[in-house]
């Protein structure tokens, strides 16, 4: 538990000092954030506002996780740094977006199958690097199985599994990333969901199959407690971020940060055996997304538009609500996504009469 809160708390303070010099750098080096011309007219005013945030958030999480862990004496473990490896691979092929556009002084950043490509060959090598390493147990940090609160049916073997890792890492990334259209709106949905696996691996933690003895409803989970450090960390860094990211942002996490955020997540919903649930908890990244595929589809058939503009927030926009007010509902919305799969979770733990 001091291990968590050491995290958090020096990730948040590095984030909420390292920002601003952070900005001060960016604004020298004249890396501004371009807006696409298509886009709500009213964001034309947010161009050359300092981008590529994400880095200092990384940065901070990977510095709170790695001294706390030499402050308490306790050791990383494979799955904590997993996860926090899977978060900087993708964070690295974002910044590669982001300083292209910079530099090039253009919207568009990595072509899409370059990115693509970059986020196929780091989620392989998570994939497969998370089904080694078994300790002492025979518990690897992921397992070939399909999992809703722990894992469930027959094994879908290695093969089917990276497939399935694959799609799971390319659709979070993506998700976050169209979440990432107001300011603070993606650093506070996915600080929810950090948050909730924060109390997940605390849980899985006391009910762990190694340490009760087989008890009903027990986990299988290789390391819970370095999991919820991994949370932390990136929580008390993401909230460092966001005091200057709220609106009005002062600072862009630009896409090395929602694609770093995206793969902490899923690397987290892999690794503690919660992949279904993370949907729930992920709620509002996956109704941003259903969003641009309903109108992306829907044009295509009929020529027609459903939204005013996607992502679902560019909807609310140009319908003449305030930055402000769909930043704080949407978040609103977000809690309430994680409050519903936090008692999905802990359901089976009720009393029966």
């Amino acid at each position: 538990m001091r291990t968590i809160l050491v995290a958090s708390a020096l990730s948040l303070i590095i984030a909420l000092l390292g920002t601003p010099l952070w900005i001060r750098l960016v604004r020298r080096l004249g890396y501004g954030q371009m807006i696409r011309e298509e886009g709500p007219q009213a964001h034309l005013g947010k161009r050359g506002t300092p981008t590529m945030g994400g880095t200092v958030f990384i940065v901070a999480a990977l510095v709170g996780y790695a001294i706390a862990h030499l402050a308490t004496t306790t050791r990383p473990t494979v799955s904590g740094v997993l996860v926090l490896l899977l978060m900087t691979g993708l964070g690295v092929v974002g910044f590669v977006d982001d300083y292209i556009k910079v530099f090039k002084q253009r919207s568009l950043g990595l072509r899409s199958g370059a990115k693509m490509i970059g986020i196929i060959i780091i989620g392989v090598v998570f994939a497969l690097m998370s089904l080694r390493f078994p300790n002492g147990y025979d518990i690897t940090p992921a397992t070939t199985h399909l999992s809703f609160l722990r894992d469930f049916g027959p094994s879908i073997g290695p093969y089917l599994f990276v497939l399935w890792a694959l799609v799971m890492i390319a659709g979070t990334s993506n998700a976050v990333n169209l979440t990432d259209g107001l300011d603070g709106l993606a650093a506070g949905a996915v600080g929810t969901v950090l948050g909730a696996y924060v109390l997940i691996g605390n849980w899985q933690l006391r009910n762990s199959c190694t340490e009760v003895a087989l008890a009903p409803n027990c986990y299988t989970v290789r390391d819970p407690l370095d999991l919820a450090v991994v949370a932390s960390a990136v929580l008390g860094a993401l909230v460092g971020f966001l005091w200057w990211n709220a609106p009005p942002a002062k600072i862009f996490m630009g896409d090395t940060g929602s694609l770093g955020l995206g793969g902490v997540i899923v690397g987290l919903a892999v690794m503690t055996r919660t992949q279904m649930l993370f949907v729930v908890l992920g709620g509002l990244p996956v109704i941003i997304t259903l969003s641009v595929i309903i109108q992306v589809g829907f044009f295509k058939m009929t020529r027609r538009r459903v939204f005013k503009m996607a992502p679902l927030q560019h909807h609310f926009e140009l319908s003449g609500w305030a930055e402000t007010t769909i930043v704080v509902r949407f978040w609103l919305i977000s809690a309430l996504c994680v409050a519903t799969g936090l008692a999905l979770f802990y359901i089976e733990w009720m009393p029966n009469h």
